[in-house]
């Protein structure tokens, strides 16, 4: 298990660092309290305080969340949201809900490796099992919906990924040593919204319009649109709006069914990059040749995507034409299946007469029919280099597709759209050589981001 510097942890709490938020949590032995490093409470004696990577750490050793910090609202771990190893994937596949679908054996399925072997490699990094860590997410998530929202807490339960009402109330009971229902009387405010609204919060600085501004000039007609300020989607069973606000993004939902919430909002957080480490990736690039860049846009983001095969087939479909002519072709797409289709659903669709070529049109069928046969995976179950070689073996994707494809909807932080005409062009224009791709590891996914909105 990684061990944390307890000195470097106890000045960070110290001076309320926020640069460490989610990175670690603070245990206090004398309360039984875990909280985020910025808590606003008194520092405490450092005899009296344990350091824990993940909150499911801190609570399997018996300590409960701040009700004043409030845990469940930290940023993800920077760490792992960019590590494409087997436990950076099932974090991510946990925080999608993945678990709480198919449970820890069918998440170590989704990952081809033995449940035994996943566990194993849980305890190593974080000292607590897969189970923990899903039961930990749970948890959190449903005292941010009795904290924020008026939602019943029969519906807060399911919400959140419990199976039953009474699963829930005992698992609470057990580990914050109250029910969901004297949590609710305590935190919630007259007035708040009956509506489903989350904070999800981000680390500072972000460049919110920036990143607002790339899914404005991309959104697809029918499915997606930003107006006045905020981004309208289409989810499955539902819609969802983010409005940007001040350190976070409100988050509404309106779904069908709740138990989708959980992986609503994980699929948020990386469609809008809110689990970026700003601070490494400005100390990283900021000392190579675009600095200037970097200086004159802090904080930016590189935009991911909300479903990894939406995005692929947006990839495909926009080779080698405009944005704006992509978006009609995806618009086309999303009115004749009336919402965009699912790999299984788009490998049975007629595409013809859309405008696009045979060849492309070949393509996506291919794509569609591996990835609905589970060959490529690419909403985080496989190792970023594997999916990448695997896309590379459909007829009609090339290196900068399967690049765009890897930093977008892999998340791989490093991917580089090879051949992009807009890069190559700014990096002529900026005198920037070719062989400075490589002084940009491992951030030139955002290397591309800033040199995109430079243009």
């Amino acid at each position: 298990m990684e061990t944390l510097d307890f000195d470097a942890c106890y000045r960070a709490v110290s001076a309320r660092d926020a640069r460490f938020d989610g990175r670690f949590y603070t245990a206090v032995k004398t309360t039984g309290i875990y909280c985020r490093p910025i808590c606003p409470a008194r520092t405490p004696a450092s005899r009296n305080v344990r350091f824990y990577r993940h909150a499911a750490s801190a609570e399997a050793a018996g300590f409960r969340p701040c009700k004043r910090c409030r845990p469940e609202l930290s940023p993800g771990d920077p760490g792992w949201d960019v590590r494409g190893d087997l436990v950076g994937r099932a974090l991510r596949l946990i925080d999608d809900g993945a678990a709480d679908d198919h449970g820890v054996a069918g998440l170590a399925t989704r990952l081809h490796i033995t449940e035994r072997h996943l566990h194993r490699l849980f305890v190593g990094e974080l000292g607590v099992g897969p189970l923990a860590v899903a039961r930990t997410k749970r948890l959190l998530l449903a005292k941010q919906l009795l904290t924020e929202t008026a939602l019943p807490v029969t519906e807060v339960a399911f919400a959140a990924g419990f199976g039953s009402v009474r699963q829930f109330n005992a698992t609470m009971q057990e580990t914050y040593g109250f029910t969901p229902s004297e949590m609710r009387a305590t935190a919630h405010r007259p007035g708040a919204p009956a509506a489903l609204r989350l904070r999800l919060n981000w680390r500072e600085p972000y460049d919110v319009e920036g990143l607002f501004a790339f899914l404005a000039a991309r959104a697809i007609p029918g499915l997606e649109r930003i107006e006045n300020g905020s981004y309208h989607r289409v989810v499955q069973g539902g819609s969802i709006t983010l409005t940007p606000g001040d350190g976070h993004v409100l988050l509404d939902a309106s779904l069908d069914d709740t138990r989708h919430l959980a992986r609503v909002v994980a699929r948020c957080r990386r469609l809008l990059d809110l689990d970026a480490d700003p601070a490494a990736i400005s100390e990283a690039l900021g000392s190579t040749s675009l600095a200037p860049l970097v200086a004159a846009r802090p904080g930016l983001r590189v935009p991911g995507a909300f479903d990894g095969f939406e995005l692929a087939v947006r990839a495909i479909v926009g080779q080698q034409i405009s944005v704006a002519g992509a978006r009609t072709l995806l618009g086309r797409i999303v009115d004749r299946a009336a919402g965009f289709p699912s790999a299984a659903q788009m490998a049975d669709m007629d595409l013809s007469g859309l405008g696009m070529t045979t060849r492309r049109v070949a393509t996506l069928g291919d794509l569609a029919g591996r990835v609905a046969a589970g060959d490529i995976d690419l909403d985080g179950g496989q190792d970023p280099a594997d999916a990448v070689a695997d896309l590379l073996k459909v007829p009609g994707i090339g290196p900068w597709t399967a690049g765009y494809i890897s930093l977008r909807a892999l998340r791989d932080p490093d991917a580089w759209p090879s051949g992009d005409l807009v890069l190559v062009k700014r990096m002529a224009a900026l005198g920037i050589p070719q062989d400075h791709l490589e002084r940009w590891r491992p951030w030139r996914a955002y290397a591309a981001l800033h040199l995109w909105s430079s243009s």
